[in-house]
């Protein structure tokens, strides 16, 4: 008896040993997951090294729109000399006040290499060029969409490859209101406008049904939908599908309970390979995904206390069958973050706020090649474009600071 009894409290020792033990590791791994431990996801690297210098003194002015074609060449859009200082911008000058530099053109195509390879844009005949031009897509006949977020930018063009203008959906000024007390006109959305457009910030085009999804914008507060090759609009909702409304809500309030209207802008509007749409609601801080029809899904707050311009600026998904992450460029908080696309939980976030390559001062767009490579680019005075090399999938912080090649 008496050994019977010894054996059976052995047992219960080794018991509760394995059970603190298994304890023990579970805490461990909500710690890895919650405390800045190691977790599996994407990892990259800079290439500081990339594009190579531009031709003719060109520099880059405010860069707002990133798209990679199906040849992996990568586009840009940036407002050019509009955005550079005198200082920056002398040859340009007359009389020229030194040997450098002027603003480049405001498209660029680089190759993967990072040659320029084109370049192209602004005024011309028989179309509005945007006052403030922002965002850029390739879709898949090779067409170069362009929207505008200036105080008339209500039209969004659609270019050859070359340059050579295609279509102006939309007209320019038609939002423009009463003046007021300085003499300036004064504009108010209309998002239930099916003619026109409030300030476009993105255009993403659906190869499968040719119909192309409007971020629209910076005046409207909503998602617009066109058939790509007529530009008419084929149906247009705002948040968790509600009918759109232009009410002012006022300054956002992580504490409120979630606005059931967008905040300007409408930031983004892409589609994954499985029909899902992803919308940024940039200022209040959160991604809303729909149905293709407009039908609300879910919905996922990042960074929830970031005030000011918000977190969610742009995202991109990973180019795997089933896209299983989404890159989101945060501007307010100087990062881009990596999610997983299926719950839209945040796995980890790297870079910070700064001039040298792997930092940022407000990225702005971002886009992915085929490689699973990443490209932002940088508002304000961020004023480039920045490549991570995609290195597989691994075992990374929870915050990662600057992506520093390794060799």
């Amino acid at each position: 008896m008496a050994r019977r009894h010894l054996r059976v409290g052995a047992l219960l020792v080794i018991t509760l040993g394995v059970l603190a033990a298994a304890d023990m590791l579970l805490q461990q791994a909500v710690d890895a997951q919650t405390n800045g431990g190691m977790v599996r996801a994407p990892r990259f690297e800079v290439d500081p090294l990339w594009p190579k210098p531009l031709p003719n003194h060109w520099v880059l002015g405010s860069t707002i729109g990133v798209w990679v074609d199906e040849r992996d060449h990568v586009w840009i859009i940036h407002r050019s000399s509009a955005t550079l200082s005198n200082n920056e911008k002398g040859l340009e000058l007359k009389p020229p006040t030194g040997e450098c530099c002027a603003g480049a053109p405001p498209v660029l195509e680089f190759d993967p290499n990072g040659n320029l390879v084109s370049s192209w844009g602004g005024p011309g005949q028989g179309y509005e060029w945007p006052q403030s031009n922002h965002g850029i897509f390739v879709d898949h006949q090779g067409n170069v969409w362009i929207g505008g977020n200036g105080a008339g930018d209500s039209h969004i063009l659609k270019f050859t490859r070359s340059g050579k203008f295609i279509a102006q959906y939309g007209k320019a000024g038609v939002h423009r209101g009463p003046t007021n007390a300085e003499g300036l006109s004064t504009y108010a959305g209309n998002s239930n406008d099916r003619q026109n457009f409030g300030r476009v910030a993105k255009i993403f085009v659906d190869p499968r049904d040719n119909e192309a999804f409007i971020a629209d914008g910076y005046l409207n507060k909503r998602v617009a939908v066109l058939d790509a090759n007529t530009g008419m609009m084929k149906r247009y909702w705002g948040a968790y599908g509600n009918k759109p409304d232009d009410t002012n809500l006022g300054p956002y309030n992580p504490d409120a309970p979630p606005a059931q209207q967008f905040r300007n802008p409408v930031h983004c509007a892409n589609l994954a390979n499985d029909g899902l749409l992803y919308v940024c609601d940039r200022a209040n801080d959160r991604i809303q995904v729909f149905q293709k029809d407009g039908k609300f899904v879910k919905e996922q707050f990042i960074a929830r206390r970031s005030l000011g311009e918000g977190s969610v600026w742009d995202i991109a998904f990973s180019r795997d069958q089933q896209q299983t992450y989404i890159f989101l460029a945060d501007g307010r908080n100087h990062k881009v973050r990596i999610l997983r696309r299926d719950t839209l939980e945040e796995l980890t976030a790297f870079g910070d706020g700064g001039r040298q390559p792997g930092l940022f001062y407000g990225v702005h767009s971002i886009a992915t090649d085929s490689k699973g490579n990443l490209y932002t680019t940088e508002t304000y005075e961020g004023k480039r474009i920045q490549k991570f090399i995609y290195r597989g999938i691994g075992n990374v912080p929870r915050t990662q600071g600057a992506l520093w090649p390794r060799s």
